[in-house]
This record gives structure tokens, sequence and C-alpha cells, in this order.
């Protein structure tokens, strides 16, 4: 009977408790923990998570935002050796040592989660696990339920929280347009609300040559950034940041009636010619 009883504290207690504060891959934006990026295809989604695994090993920061150094683990499941070698060679001219990739991998149901055990066992440093793609490790399961999803994603998550590491997956979106982004990831909405961070990337909103990344979370505040894909370095660079111009959280329409009236200094004329 005792085994079946809760495991309860009161309010006095807890909030005499030294819990240690939220741990960040990336300071404000990447939390250990399980999160997911969302993406149409080639929109940029793999550069995007070759560079953030590179510049964690290395300690270096991210879109102006300090890491914290360690090993990272990329599952480039739909690439080969030698595409993910020519990325790597784009993007920098230092390979960290502690970045490492594997192009195949188990899935959920048979394995990969010792796979990932085994890894952080061997490097206790592990900082960061990319996984790419999700649908690449759920197995065969032709079931598409929000439980499935769910389950899926508890399972990474439970793996994040005992090996204290960040576990990010790659995902895809639908092509269906949202007002929110959170509401195109692929699948129910098992996955993003069993995830503690979502990031969904998509063609900017205000510049089509650019990006939007959208970023909301249980340990980070809601976000937009907007970014800038480089031919040259294929990397993407960050143009400007929401929670330093909140303006940039503006409905489209209301961005467009600010910068129109920072072009015209008076108009005279009926509504519809205004709406116009």
């Amino acid at each position: 009977m005792t085994e079946n009883k809760l495991a309860v504290i009161d309010s006095e207690t807890l909030v005499d408790m030294r819990l240690p504060p939220q741990k960040f891959c990336v300071q404000t934006l990447l939390p250990h923990g399980m999160s997911i990026l969302g993406g149409a295809s080639k929109i940029g989604k793999s550069w995007l998570v070759l560079d953030l695994c590179v510049r964690v090993a290395k300690g270096e920061p991210f879109w102006n935002l300090p890491t914290t150094k360690g090993t990272t683990l990329y599952l480039c499941l739909e690439d080969t050796f030698r595409r993910v070698q020519e990325r790597l060679l784009r993007i920098t001219d230092e390979w960290p040592s502690n970045a490492f990739f594997a192009v195949a991998a188990k899935t959920l149901t048979d394995g990969l989660g010792d796979q990932i055990r085994d890894f952080v066992k061997e490097h206790p440093d592990t900082m960061l696990v990319v996984i790419d793609v999700f649908q690449m490790i759920r197995g065969n399961e032709k079931e598409n339920s929000y439980a499935t999803d769910y389950r899926d994603i508890q399972t990474l998550k439970q793996i994040a929280v005992e090996l204290d590491i960040a576990i990010l997956v790659v995902h895809h979106i639908r092509k269906l347009e949202d007002e929110d982004p959170f509401n195109m990831l692929s699948g129910t909405t098992g996955i993003s609300g069993a995830v503690d961070s979502s990031f969904v990337l998509k063609r900017s909103k205000r510049n089509q040559t650019n990006a939007t990344l959208s970023c909301t979370g249980r340990d980070i505040e809601s976000r937009e950034l907007e970014l800038n894909f480089n031919k040259d370095s294929c990397t993407w660079e960050l143009i400007s940041d929401s929670i330093e111009e909140p303006t940039l959280l503006l409905p489209k329409e209301m961005a467009t009636l600010i910068e129109f009236m920072r072009e015209t200094v008076s108009f005279s004329g009926t509504n519809t010619d205004f709406v116009d």
C-alpha cells in the first residue's frame, strides 16, 4: 500500500529547497531537455544544426549568445559522410575533435536510447545531441495519433533529463500555412505538447530572401529571430532579435502600417484610400 503512495512536498519546503538553475546549451535560447526544430524541406535546417553543433563543440557564441562548451553528437540520418564532410568544410576551417557525426542509428523501439547512453558514457561532457530527422528514428509504425507522438517525444525527453543534456530533433512542417507557426509542425499536437522548446524556421514574412526562426518554450522567452543565409559561408546569420526589437512580433499588417507612417509625413483622403 505504501509503495503506491504519492510522493508529495508542501509549498514551504519546496520554496526553501536549493534547486540547481536551468542549464542551457545556448544561453536564453536552447536549454537542456527536449527541443524540436521544424521547417520546410530544403530551407536550410541541416546547415543550421551543423553550425550549432560545431559552435557548441568549440564553445563559440551562436548568434551572439554564449554557448556552454561540450561534446556534440549529430545524427545526420538522411545524409552520407561525404555530404557531411563537404558541408563541414564550407562552414569552418577549424574542425573540433569533440564534434561527432553518425549517418545511421537505431530507432526508438530497438535501441536508440542505449546508443545515446553509451555515447554519453564514453563522452561525459556531452552537451548536445541533434537528431536529423525525427521520422528516421520512429520505426515503421503506421499509427499517427496524439498518444504515439507524445510517447515518442517523451521517450527522448526522459533520456535528455536522465543524461542532463540537450536533445534537438529536426522535423518537417505542413505545407498548409497557419498564423501560428507552431501549428505547422507535422503530426499531432502531442509533439508540441511534449517538448520543452519548439523552433520553426520559415521564409521571412518581411523579406522572402531571409527566414524567421520562431521560438517558444517552458524555459525560454518567446521570440522571433530574423535570419539571413550567407551563401558564401553556408551559415545562418542573425539580422535582428525580437527581444531587442519587440516590433518584430507585430502582425505583418501593423508592421506595414508603421512603415507607411514613417515614410508618409501626412495623408489626406478617404478611409478606403487609406486602406488601399
